[in-house]
């Protein structure tokens, strides 16, 4: 790649007059103004914003940096595309020299570290070197050369050019170079993310503030103990992202080191923040207008060890600590709270604190946080549709919803959106009409990155006019001091404060997530604010909302009329349900209350309710299966239509979510896709079908949750009459886009409501066409083999009942009966399509009865079945305490569990794996029993079914309507296995008896070649096998398509899906 002209001038006057620019006097300013600009424009970024982007959607924002501490608390310029960051640059003047600049590389690192961006660069023109912000930055043990993976002086730009712009041009970003090159130079060798370093950080913090306040507080309950904990580190963190964005004087919580009594002290910053910001974190007294149950009792007089204070404090400055918060993303802040909300903190019996995971967590594996990318698009096809090419009077009225709002990532993305929304607005109509309103709503304000202003700490003064300052500058500039500042407009904090209290609304089931989303939020209302722009404000009225009506603790699905299922009476009829717990009957059961939380929406959001409901409700709903509901389950059933015995969490939030919609609202949620052709997801199939379904993004297998094997969904729901025919389905087959709008606008198709059946297998018009034909001309398998489809058994302990071949000589060896017991046995993953079924495994089989039935005596069973099975027994005797704790066990905890079909077992049967990525059926003439979630079929005679079974097109129609897993795999349990069409044979008709005898036939020829396969060891032997079985399989594809009578377009359909 030719270096552009412009550089090449650059490098040569930069090297004529290097000894001038060398000198210490030749400051960063003018080192950025007339090098490192010119340098990146060269790259294609709008480093001015010539293009007039709205402040958030600028290729580049010269961070409003100000000077705290002594030190600069924000990179010179921050890189984006389309709003997001990708980069920083650091600049510095060309007298310091970076190679061997171990605390300039560590500031880089710092930022980009705390943003969580992959690179960034450090430059001071001379030298530019990148380095890899994912490695955590060390000041005290890291070189320079520290996580550096380029470095070049500026006589190398010529030669070297294309390793600069194949990375960092914006052209290069956007086509995908720069997440290429930082994914090749990614090592996970002293890699540590930000989110993943904080959240280990506030754990070890939550452990031993737990630890000490219960041990020093002995009138704490586990509730109160918990509320203590969380409130004392949701304010430190509060206050020290203040202090790093200039809000608060830097230093603060540092100086508590100083001296004793240091909580005491920390509350003393605490009660001063409370008269600041009026938020719910800091409410200590009785003030009109606020409830005074949201007053903090507990912790003013709480006593914790200096000790560990002073720790904590000690590690949130520099040079301890490595983290930047005035550059911590809210997402990333989102993100570790998610985690860190998925434990709690619980009392021995000897008030010692331990933190265990909560149940519901621990049963689902884990906290999965939904990524920024699926909540960015849930948000704009939800609140993006709802306000587009609207104004702000047209959509004042607006109220958006997360139903389960955990640590508030959604509310956050919304309010967000909103907050660039109005921007733009104002901006785009007569921005100075808007800023002179007795409550303006936007302000004109300077970013500089001169050293002079920066120090400071504060904005530079704002000309009274936007003519004065355009006059001052033809290119959008105003010099101030001794660098060139950038004028642009934002949000007021009043407007800002508007927005989150008019449009924004949460519930959550677990009050500590409820209270981390009303800080995640009030930490984004003081988003670009500092002391100096807070100033004016505080004379009048305090920086921050109280939340209290906007986000709230309650159960989103369990009103108060689940006291009545309950059999809870309340005492006093004048206590009316909504209230509180003071007339309940029967205190002994208020913990269970406590725990069911119950939430009236009419009476908590009656303005809302009243108004017809909430405009948007989106969000992302607990998976939790419904074993978990508990005794929840009789007022499910009464209360939700889409009630279903098995049914997941997320299928009633889908109901109640919709419910709660007014007219011409939207929903949009993120959920687990099997409801789409589970059994437990019809009631919620039939139900939607009944509403306007606007969008289904289905991700199938996609590792969107990495930690999780959830397979999820996009839903979106309008809520209103004029129901469109049709739907818009995507099925993601990839997470390599840029954007996923982008994705599903190129990659999508409709699918008639009409086309929607029983198990929902968003099939494109035409393949459902295909589909409908298989399914008129056959008959079910369920019912063509009179329900004869089976699970594999379980054991519920193999390692005592699946045993070997040798153990097996061994027992029949040592006594014959043995062998009435112990018969062949496979698992799943012994079975391969039409291969001979082979396993050295066997399972001791005495099914649940059988010893009552041979030994007649129940009172001595154990020692009967000792003395006429007495190698079985002695092998079982060890394993007898783990064997009367499971549930698979019969009458005696030597048999297996119920099963009314043992005897299809020793029939000849067709078996097949539970999860395949193709057919895998094979043929069992030898007696195998089989373990789940294997399965089998009992078909004599049924080569013709197997043949079927095995065809491409059979392959295509599971994929269309099973559950798809990781890998490409699917589920072929039974309830899927059932439905497939089996063509129905005219045996009066002689074409339709020779097309059965010919499949039988071919099925059998295949059954025989791969036997063959599996002995012959003549490499030319297997050769021709193997092209015998192709044509083969091959001919038996053509047969089934005759049999279903397809035609070339439709075969082609089914064709083009590989298996």
């Amino acid at each position: 790649m030719t270096i552009p002209k412009n550089i090449q001038d650059l490098i040569e006057h930069f090297e004529y007059n290097q000894d001038q620019y060398m000198q210490p006097n030749y400051n960063e300013t003018q080192t950025r103004r007339e090098f490192i600009d010119p340098f990146f424009m060269a790259l294609g970024w709008d480093i001015m914003n010539e293009q007039r982007f709205a402040e958030a959607y600028k290729d580049v924002v010269h961070e409003d940096a100000i000077k705290v501490g002594g030190a600069t608390k924000a990179p010179d310029y921050s890189f984006r595309i389309g709003g997001n960051r990708k980069f920083f640059v650091e600049a510095k003047k060309p007298s310091v020299k970076l190679l061997h600049d171990a605390e300039a590389a560590f500031q880089l690192r710092r930022y980009g570290w705390s943003a969580k961006l992959s690179l960034s660069i450090l430059t001071n023109f001379a030298e530019f070197a990148v380095y890899d912000c994912r490695f955590k930055p060390n000041r005290l043990a890291d070189k320079a050369s520290k996580a550096r993976i380029l470095y070049m002086t500026f006589d190398e730009y010529a030669t070297r050019w294309h390793e600069i712009a194949d990375v960092f041009s914006r052209h290069a970003i956007l086509k995908g170079g720069f997440d290429k090159f930082a994914k090749s130079n990614k090592s996970k060798r002293g890699t540590a993310e930000v989110d993943v370093a904080f959240l280990e950080e506030i754990e070890a913090w939550r452990m031993e503030l737990a630890r000490n306040i219960a041990l020093r507080n002995p009138m704490l309950d586990e509730g109160m103990l918990n509320f203590a904990v969380q409130r004392t580190i949701d304010r430190i963190v509060f206050l020290r992202i203040c202090e790093d964005r200039g809000i608060e004087d830097y230093g603060r919580l540092m100086a508590l080191q100083n001296g004793n009594d240091v909580y005491e002290r920390l509350m003393q910053l605490c009660r001063q923040a409370d008269t600041r910001y009026n938020s719910g974190l800091f409410h200590f007294r009785h003030e009109p207008n606020r409830p005074d149950v949201s007053i903090d009792t507990v912790t003013l007089e709480l006593v914790v060890d200096d000790s560990l204070l002073k720790k904590i404090f000690k590690n949130l400055y520099y040079p301890e600590s490595p983290y930047e918060f005035s550059i911590l993303p809210a997402d990333i802040l989102g993100q570790v709270y998610e985690q860190f909300l998925g434990k709690v903190i619980r009392l021995t019996k000897g008030h010692r604190a331990k933190v265990e995971e909560k149940p519901e967590v621990k049963k689902a594996g884990g906290v999965y946080y939904t990524p920024t990318y699926i909540v960015d698009y849930i948000v704009k096809q939800t609140v993006g549709k709802l306000v587009h090419d609207k104004s702000p009077t047209e959509i004042a009225h607006v109220k958006i919803l997360d139903p389960a709002c955990g640590s508030g990532t959604f509310l956050l993305q919304a309010y967000q959106f909103l907050l660039d929304w109005y921007l733009d607005y104002y901006i785009s109509h007569e921005p100075e009409k808007w800023a002179k309103k007795k409550k303006p709503p936007i302000r004109e304000t300077a970013t500089t990155p001169s050293p002079s202003t920066i120090g400071r700490g504060e904005s530079a003064p704002i000309p009274s006019s936007s003519s004065e300052w355009r006059g001052a500058s033809s290119d959008s500039t105003l010099l101030v001091g001794e660098g060139q500042g950038v004028w642009s407009w934002q949000l007021t904090i009043h407007e800002r404060k508007r927005i989150l209290l008019n449009h924004m609304h949460g519930v959550d089931i677990d009050r500590q997530a409820v209270e981390v989303t009303k800080l995640s939020l009030l930490l984004k209302v003081l988003e670009g604010e500092n002391e100096a722009s807070l100033q004016p404000i505080l004379v009048h009225e305090r920086a921050l909302p109280d939340l209290s009506d906007n986000i709230k603790c309650g159960n989103s699905l369990v009103g108060w009329d689940v006291m009545e299922v309950l059999g809870i009476r309340i005492q006093d009829s004048g206590v009316r349900e909504d209230s509180d717990l003071s007339g309940f009957e029967k205190p002994d059961r208020s913990n269970e209350v406590r725990s069911l939380n119950p939430f009236d929406w009419h009476t908590e959001f009656s303005g809302i309710m009243q108004a017809g409901g909430f405009d948007v409700v989106m969000g992302n709903p607990p998976y939790v299966r419904q074993e978990l509901f508990g005794n929840l389950k009789n007022y499910l059933k009464k209360n939700y239509q889409v009630y279903h015995g098995t049914a997941d969490l997320y299928s009633y939030f889908i109901e109640k979510g919709i419910t709660l919609l007014k007219n011409e609202g939207v929903f949009g949620v993120i959920v687990a896709n099997k409801w789409l052709r589970a059994n437990y997801g019809k009631s919620l199939r039939q139900w939607l079908k009944t509403k306007t379904i606007m969008k289904i993004i289905d991700f199938g297998d996609l590792p969107i949750f990495p930690q999780a094997t959830t397979y999820p969904c996009i839903l979106t729901v309008n809520n209103t009459d004029l129901s469109p025919d049709n739907m818009l389905v995507s099925q993601v087959d990839t997470l390599e886009f840029d954007n996923l709008q982008e994705y599903v606008q190129s990659n999508h198709y409709h699918v008639t409501r009409d086309n929607l059946r029983n198990g929902w297998s968003l099939a494109k018009n035409k393949s459902q066409d295909v589909l409908d034909k298989m399914q008129n001309i056959g008959m079910p398998l369920g019912e063509y083999v009179q329900d004869k489809i089976y699970r594999g058994i379980l054991t519920g302990l193999n390692k005592a009942f699946v045993i070997d071949e040798a153990t097996r000589a061994m027992l029949i060896a040592e006594d014959e009966s043995s062998a009435e017991i112990i018969k062949p046995f496979l698992a799943g993953r012994d079975v391969k399509r039409y291969q001979p079924l082979q396993s050295k495994k066997y399972v001791i089989l005495i099914p649940k009865g059988w010893t009552r039935k041979k030994s007649k005596n129940t009172r001595y069973a154990w020692q009967w079945f000792k003395k006429n099975y007495t190698a079985v027994a002695s092998h079982l005797e060890p394993f007898a305490k783990k064997a009367k704790k499971r549930h698979d066990q019969g009458e005696y905890w030597w048999e297996l569990r119920t099963c009314t079909y043992y005897e299809e077992f020793e029939k000849q049967k067709i078996i097949w794996p539970n999860l395949c990525d193709a057919p895998r059926f094979t043929y069992d003439d030898k007696n195998f029993y089989v373990c789940a979630p294997a399965n089998i079929l009992s078909a004599e005679k049924g080569l013709f079914i197997l043949g079927i079974l095995n065809s491409n097109i059979v392959g295509w129609f599971m994929k269309l309507i099973a559950a798809g897993r990781a890998g490409g795999f699917f589920e072929y349990k039974p309830i899927y296995v059932n439905k497939i069409p089996i063509r129905i044979i005219n045996f009066d008709d002689p074409a339709e008896v020779a097309m059965h005898d010919r499949m039988a036939a071919l099925a059998e020829s295949m059954l025989d070649l791969h036997a063959r396969l599996t002995v012959t060891q003549l490499p030319h032997e297997k050769t021709l096998l193997q092209r015998q079985i192709a044509a083969t399989d091959k001919q038996i594809d053509m047969l089934v398509y005759r049999l279903y009578d397809l035609t070339d377009d439709e075969i082609k359909i089914v064709q083009a899906v590989q298996l």
